[in-house]
C-alpha cells in the first residue's frame, strides 16, 4: 500500500491584547505535506502542493468559557481569513528533499470597538482587511529510513528558515465617527507577516498497519526569537499609558506549532481519516523575550478528511472542528494582575471549523 499521510500547512497564530477584545487567528504558516509513493517515487522529480483554508472567527471565548453575551449584543469581532499556500518540493534523491512556500492571504475583519465604540450601536460596525503574499519559507527534509526498503513505516525530519517577507504593519482606515476615520495597522489577526526571522521543525511518521489501514503524525514548531515587531497596536492612534506599562503597545513576534495524529482508511483510490489536532501560540516562546501585543492559546479538533488518488495527483477536503478553545493568560495579562491586584485575562475571537481543500501533483 503507498502511503498517504498528509500535513496541509496549517498551524495557529494567536495573538494577545491584554485589556480590549481581540482575535485568535488560524491560518497557515508554511507546514510541510508528506503524501508520498514511497517505492515509485522520482527520486529526482518535483512535486507542487496547493492548499486552500478559510475559516470565519466570531466567538469569543476566555480561557474555555465562551462569552455568548458578545454575538447576542452584537459587539462580536468576526474575522473573515483565506491563505492559499503554494509549496514547492525538489526531490534531491531517495531520502533527501528541499522545499520552499510562498502564502496568499486575503483577511477582512468586522468589529465595533476598534470603530466607533461597542456602545454606539450597530451603525459603528465597519470593517479592515488585509491581501498579499505572507512569510515565506525554505525548508529541507530526510527520511531517517530508507524508503525503498522501508515502505511501511518511516520518519521524516526537516528544518526550514522563515522569512519575514510579509507586510507586518498593513494600515487601512479606522472610523471614529461619520465624519472621522485614521490610518493605522491593522489588528494582529489580520496582518500578513510577523516581521520575524523564524527557524521552522518539522517530524512527519506514518505506519501501514494494513492494505487499508495506516496512521499518520505530523509535529510542527515555529521558533520566533524576535520579541517584538515594533508595529503599533493603538491603531492609528496614541497607546495608553496603560498598554505601554502592561508592554501590550506593540505587537509580539510569537513561536507557534501544531500536532497532528489520526488514522487513515483507503478503499481503492480514496482514502478516509479521522484525526485530532492541536494548534497553539504559547504564552512564552521558547527562546528570546515574550512580551507585546499576542493573543495566546489553543485549538483542540476532531479532523476528518478525504483524499482521492489519481494518477499524479492527490486531491483532498480536511475540516478540523473545534472541541476545545482557550485564551490563556498573556505576558502583559500577567503584568497587569501584578500591578493591579486583580485578576487580568482578555478573551479572543476563535472559528468553529476551518475548511481546507487542496492537491498536490508530481511535476
Amino acid at each position: 500500500m503507498r502511503a498517504i499521510s498528509l500535513v496541509v500547512l496549517l498551524s495557529v497564530m494567536a495573538f494577545q491584547k491584554s485589556y480590549t477584545q481581540g482575535c485568535v487567528a488560524i491560518r497557515s504558516a508554511g507546514g510541510m505535506s508528506c503524501s508520498l509513493d514511497h517505492a515509485t517515487a522520482d527520486s529526482s522529480g518535483w512535486m507542487l502542493y496547493m492548499n486552500n483554508r478559510y475559516f470565519k472567527s466570531y466567538k469569543h471565548f476566555v480561557g474555555t468559557e465562551e462569552q455568548e453575551e458578545r454575538v447576542e449584543n452584537g459587539t462580536e469581532v468576526i474575522n473573515h481569513s483565506y491563505n492559499m499556500d503554494i509549496f514547492l518540493i525538489k526531490n534531491i534523491n531517495h531520502r533527501w528533499s528541499v522545499g520552499v512556500n510562498l502564502p496568499i492571504s486575503a483577511y477582512t475583519r468586522s468589529s465595533l470597538y476598534e470603530h466607533g465604540g461597542n456602545a454606539a450601536g450597530p451603525s459603528a460596525r465597519h470593517t479592515t482587511s488585509s491581501f498579499g503574499i505572507g512569510d515565506m519559507r525554505v525548508a529541507v527534509y530526510r527520511w531517517i529510513l530508507d524508503p525503498r526498503k522501508h515502505m511501511n513505516f518511516n520518519v521524516q525530519a526537516g528544518i526550514g528558515l522563515k522569512l519575514p517577507t510579509g507586510d507586518y504593519q498593513y494600515e487601512d482606515y479606522f472610523y471614529k465617527n461619520d465624519s472621522v476615520k485614521v490610518n493605522g495597522p491593522v489588528d494582529q489577526s489580520i496582518q500578513l507577516g510577523d516581521g520575524g526571522t523564524g527557524i521552522t521543525t518539522e517530524i512527519n511518521t506514518f505506519w501501514n498497519i494494513s492494505q487499508m489501514f495506516s496512521v499518520y503524525g505530523n509535529f510542527y514548531y515555529l521558533f520566533n526569537p524576535r520579541e517584538q515587531n515594533s508595529v503599533s497596536t493603538a491603531r492609528g492612534g496614541v497607546p495608553s499609558a496603560q498598554s505601554i506599562a502592561y508592554g501590550s503597545n506593540v505587537m509580539s513576534v510569537a513561536d507557534q506549532w501544531m500536532f497532528r495524529t489520526g488514522l487513515n482508511y483507503r478503499v481503492n483510490r480514496l482514502t478516509a481519516s479521522i484525526g485530532y489536532r492541536r494548534e497553539e501560540i504559547p504564552v512564552y516562546d521558547a527562546f528570546g523575550g515574550s512580551n507585546g501585543f499576542r493573543r495566546p492559546g489553543y485549538v483542540e479538533s476532531v479532523e476528518p478528511g478525504l483524499v482521492y488518488q489519481l494518477r499524479k495527483m492527490n486531491i483532498y477536503a480536511f475540516v478540523p472542528v473545534a472541541i476545545v478553545r482557550n485564551r490563556t493568560q498573556s505576558v502583559p495579562d500577567k503584568i497587569r494582575t501584578e500591578m493591579t491586584g486583580r485578576y487580568s485575562q482578555g478573551d479572543a475571537a476563535f472559528a468553529d471549523y476551518a475548511i481546507n481543500i487542496g492537491f498536490n501533483i508530481k511535476l
